[in-house]
């Protein structure tokens, strides 16, 4: 049976102090709701995740993840972070390819498909992110823009790697803008691209793997988007960043 999962992602939000003061929010407000069921990774800036990963060390049902990692293992790269570094924080996860990096840092499938290995081979589990922009869209180029983006930057990967992922579907254009896909488009997309992991990886795989909503998704829609056959959770951005709403998001998932 595949996982229920909700992914805080803070995106460059919170100070230090604000990120400790947080977690330790939602670590309280946690203890009186039976959200056991559903992991709740916590994707933090670089700064806090050695910290969280502590706090978290022996609270059930939470972890940690980094926002981004580099394609090698180590080197002259000033300002990058390793996946052996993040690794070393006793953070478990990495977001990889979220449409920010794709669309600020220029990160192309490619590259994507080495990060992806990278975290792998540092016992990382990618949280990787895939999805349409606006003129995809509207040109009825979806759905081969998400066939592109799986075959050239996952693909490559042999079963037993590949299982390891948590998939994120964010259409773009619904991202940060307040606009929500339609129940039928989320539905649609994430039963697509499990039938796309079906015809590569077969049955088995193609129904244990989760695969989480990410696109405005907050306490308003997130029941109706978690009630999809589909839909086993949600890449939340903003309203990650209210300990209240993350909670209520978390407990929309139907148990």
């Amino acid at each position: 049976m595949r996982k229920k999962i909700v992914v805080g992602n803070w995106k460059m939000n919170k100070t230090y102090n604000e990120g400790i003061e947080f977690v330790d929010e939602i670590i309280k407000e946690s203890l009186s709701h039976s959200t056991d069921d559903v992991l709740k990774i916590i994707a933090t800036p670089y700064i806090h995740l050695a910290a969280i990963a502590n706090k978290l060390e022996h609270l059930n049902g939470f972890e940690v993840a980094a926002q981004n990692c580099h394609h090698n293992p180590k080197g002259a790269y000033t300002g990058e972070i390793s996946a052996a570094m993040i690794e070393s924080t006793g953070a478990k996860y990495v977001i990889i390819g979220h449409s920010e990096r794709r669309l600020y840092s220029g990160e192309n499938n490619n590259l994507l498909a080495q990060k992806v290995n990278i975290a792998l081979a540092n016992n990382l589990t990618p949280i990787f992110c895939i999805g349409e922009n606006l003129i995809e869209r509207n040109a009825n180029m979806h759905l081969e823009a998400i066939k592109i983006q799986l075959k050239e930057a996952l693909f490559h990967l042999p079963s037993k790697d590949f299982i390891k992922l948590i998939l994120a579907y964010e259409p773009v254009w619904a991202i940060g803008t307040g606009v929500t896909a339609t129940i039928h488009q989320a539905q649609g997309m994430h039963n697509y691209i499990r039938s796309e992991i079906n015809k590569k990886y077969g049955k088995e795989i193609s129904t244990a793997i989760s695969i989480l909503y990410g696109g405005s998704c907050n306490t308003k829609n997130a029941k109706e988007l978690f009630d999809c056959i589909d839909v086993d959770g949600g890449l939340i951005g903003g309203s990650s960043l209210i300990g209240s709403e993350y909670l209520a998001i978390v407990n929309s998932i139907k148990k």
